[in-house]
């Protein structure tokens, strides 16, 4: 008989690591019978990623509302998923990383008891507040899951040393890597029909593709991350900065305060998962607070600089791809000063082998499903 599997997730980034187990759960459709249940926490960039792969999700719970917080998302959230768990009863839930939905997700199956997989599992900084609200939401959802899959053997640890059984735990790679290849191997980007012709020119040379939105730089932090962006702007004219700026508004407005009238500085729209890989691809570094462009930016050679103080992929760091500069404005401006101009730092920094993976992750965990279901 099938085993049935509910997928749950609600954000791009779940989208973009979840597409992948989606199509080998399919191509092995003799054992399993999958569908997937969105909850929308985040709406326009979720359906853009979906549209992308060709999901079309069987469960839609289109929660999200302006301005919402953890509350809402969290209570409706929970309600929601409830109702689809009692009509498709699952044999198993998968969730994937660290968002509200994700340790809501594997709290309702909890509640049913329904074994829980956890994809991107075991990822740790040991500081509840950075990242805020994602340490505790994986925290919480590695306590209840049952199979854990773990991207290193950094995250592997983590969870052993955390008291989960070894027999539980799977080193898999992460699988932002395997929808990376595919997507950069499927789809061109569509630059001409969203960017302005200042934008185009730009992308054509040098460029630093900057990304930033996590709750705890909201801010003085993000203020002095700015400042150091248009000092950088000012300090290499002949060097464009691209900024897909996150929809929330507390991001927004110091945006628009700090950086809306730098030359050099292009602010753009966010861009859907095919032209923001395309970007990736095309810059000389990444500066950014994400953690799924920590992992992929290696996978393509560049070199990552993370705004943040903490990071839970410490694997990127400890291998020299990634570097921590925290929000503090000079020491951002120096480290992306040299990288810009000392091309033994650059090399040294992008020649490091990518630490997150091989881009067979998706497969490994199906591996392990037919195994333990």
């Amino acid at each position: 008989m099938k085993k049935k599997i509910l997928q749950i997730f609600g954000t791009r980034p779940e989208v973009i690591k979840m597409a992948p187990v989606y199509f080998e759960l399919k191509n092995a459709s003799t054992d399993f019978e999958v569908r997937n249940l969105v909850t929308a926490q985040h709406r326009d960039m979720l359906d853009q990623s979906l549209a992308i792969f060709g999901i079309e999700p069987e469960y839609d719970l289109d929660i999200m509302t302006e301005n919402q917080d953890l509350f809402d998302v969290s209570i409706k959230a929970l309600a929601g998923i409830k109702s689809v768990l009692d009509e498709y009863q699952p044999d198993c839930v998968l969730v994937q990383g660290d968002t509200t939905t994700t340790f809501i997700g594997s709290l309702a199956a909890y509640y049913k008891k329904i074994t829980v997989g956890h994809i991107e599992a075991g990822l740790r900084t040991h500081n509840k507040y950075s990242p805020f609200p994602e340490e505790i939401n994986r925290k919480l959802t590695g306590s209840i899951a049952d199979l854990h899959f773990a991207p290193t053997q950094v995250s592997y640890d983590n969870l052993i040393n955390e008291n989960v059984s070894a027999n539980d735990v799977f080193i898999m790679g992460n699988t932002s890597i395997d929808s990376l290849h595919w997507v950069l191997e499927h789809h061109n980007a569509n630059f001409e029909r969203i960017l302005d012709a200042t934008v185009l020119e730009a992308i054509q040379g040098r460029y630093i593709l900057v990304t930033m939105h996590r709750r705890e730089s909201f801010g003085k932090p993000i203020q002095e991350a700015f400042k150091a962006l248009r000092e950088l702007a000012e300090r290499f004219p002949e060097v464009a900065i691209i900024y897909p700026v996150h929809p929330n508004p507390n991001v927004r407005e110091q945006v628009n305060a700090l950086l809306a009238d730098t030359k050099n500085i292009h602010l753009i729209e966010p861009q859907n998962y095919v032209n923001f890989a395309h970007l990736m691809k095309g810059a000389e570094l990444i500066v950014t607070d994400s953690g799924g462009v920590q992992e992929e930016g290696p996978s393509l050679s560049k070199p990552i600089l993370v705004l943040r103080e903490t990071t839970e992929r410490q694997e990127g760091v400890t291998a020299g791809t990634a570097k921590l500069v925290g929000t503090d404005r000079e020491k951002i401006v120096n480290e992306a000063s040299k990288l810009l101009t000392d091309t033994n730092i650059y090399r040294e920094m992008a020649a490091q082998e990518n630490p997150y993976g091989d881009g067979k992750a998706s497969q490994r965990i199906v591996g392990i499903l037919k195994q333990r279901l």
